[in-house]
């Protein structure tokens, strides 16, 4: 596509005012202009034309997959495959990754060379970002004419929800059964072995029972049963109403390596919304259990209602982390509504954590509901005031206290990894802040 310049309308302004005076004057010297502009014109409008002949660009990266903090590499390469040099091009990245980095402008590519060079992006947003299109500009010596053309790409790039390692986190102590067995069929396979049976099509040769087949004279495979150890939930409050933002302040960063060099950013800064601190509080939670072993669901009601049983393993891992990558705060049902819609299929002696922005008192009738049900709650409360949202996160924390259910209050900026580590099983209430708050209902 020729894109028009600015200069171009110089020139013809030049070109006509060389017309009238040779109509007038009829002096050679205003012919050859008109010549020269013609000749300027035809040749820039030529030179455009072919500029971008030949030329192309790939993008590379080592993985397509990371989380928010990292910094993302990425390799452009840019070949001119005709033998006639180019004097400038424009790479412009307009993938729709935020703060990308890719954009450069090349001098001199020689015929049949390669010009690459590396580009670094901050990833500060979750979600799937395509890495394209990637648009090619050039044009002529004295700038009356450009030309554009964008190589579109397939590549996307995941980038999963900031997370913190902890070290210890409060857990109320799962359900033991104490002299009588929860007899609950698995799948998977387990340290407890409840018997055998007979061998099903799609059944796994490693629990073949080898001893029991040869003594029947047919295939037996090993039964298991789920560890005693309860379940651990996790449910975010995705309620639109509920949710609080703050104006994002722009984050400075050059993608070049001498200023990754100087400025690495190691500290990473959560956009300022409840719900982007919700998704990494999870993420991290998720994390701590699974490495423990425990088996871990998740359960959120945002853009689309979304449930993924307990599990153990790093493929669960890797489920919650895609899902939360995409998970957004724009939901209708609010927390006490997502809890009831599955506390019927949760286990006895589950922890259920509740992740919330709300003050509301739907998060009391959950976590009592819970509690009746002989589950151990747990709720991590996000002080929405913080973030430009309504107050009454004090309130509810003391109503959540005097019920003996542990809390666990973030503000924003707060330091995720201590915050969460900070409680040891008791509600994180001071005594300052009881007395402020004596006399509230």
């Amino acid at each position: 596509m020729i894109i028009v310049r600015r200069n171009l309308w110089v020139v013809l302004i030049l070109l006509v005012a060389s017309l009238f005076a040779a109509a007038i004057w009829g002096s050679p010297i205003y012919y050859r202009l008109i010549y020269l502009w013609i000749l300027l014109i035809s040749t820039s409008y030529v030179w455009t034309l072919l500029s971008l002949r030949g030329v192309g660009v790939t993008r590379q990266a080592r993985t397509f997959r990371q989380q928010v903090g990292q910094i993302f590499e990425e390799r452009f390469e840019v070949t001119n495959n005709n033998r006639f040099p180019r004097l400038w091009v424009v790479v412009r990245d307009e993938s729709s990754l935020p703060g990308t980095a890719g954009s450069r402008v090349l001098t001199w590519i020689g015929g049949h060379q390669e010009r690459t060079y590396l580009s670094y992006t901050w990833l500060t947003r979750r979600g799937l970002f395509n890495l394209g299109p990637t648009v090619l500009e050039s044009g002529d010596l004295f700038g009356l004419f450009s030309t554009r053309v964008a190589v579109q790409t397939q590549a996307s790039l995941l980038v999963t929800p900031f997370l913190v390692e902890l070290q210890r986190f409060t857990s109320p102590p799962g359900y033991l059964p104490g002299g009588r067995a929860l007899h609950r069929r698995t799948l998977e396979v387990t340290p407890y072995a409840a018997g055998v049976r007979e061998y099903t099509p799609g059944d796994s040769l490693n629990r073949i029972h080898w001893p029991t087949t040869a003594r029947r004279d047919r295939l037996m495979v090993k039964d298991f049963e789920q560890d005693p150890q309860a379940d651990v939930w996790i449910f975010i409050d995705a309620q639109k109403a509920v949710q609080a933002a703050l104006p994002e302040e722009q984050k400075e960063f050059k993608g070049d390596r001498l200023w990754l060099w100087r400025h690495r950013p190691d500290e990473v800064t959560l956009p300022p919304t409840t719900f982007d601190y919700a998704v990494s509080i999870a993420a991290s939670i998720g994390l701590y259990f699974i490495q423990l072993g425990r088996a871990v669901g998740m359960a959120s009601a945002g853009q689309v209602y979304t449930v993924l049983p307990a599990e153990r393993g790093e493929r669960q891992l890797s489920k919650m982390f895609d899902t939360l990558a995409f998970l957004q705060g724009q939901g209708d049902l609010p927390l006490f509504g997502l809890t009831s819609s599955q506390v019927n299929h949760l286990p006895r002696g589950s922890t259920v954590i509740l992740i919330t922005p709300s003050s509301h008192p739907g998060v009391l009738l959950a976590a009592d509901d819970l509690s009746q049900r002989n589950m151990h709650p747990i709720v991590i409360l996000i002080n929405a005031e913080t973030f430009g949202g309504v107050d009454g996160a004090s309130d509810t924390a003391l109503s959540l206290a005097e019920r003996g259910i542990p809390v666990i209050r973030v503000s924003n900026g707060a330091d995720l990894k201590a915050a969460l580590e900070s409680s040891t099983g008791s509600p994180n209430i001071t005594p300052e802040w009881r007395t402020q708050n004596e006399g509230k209902p």
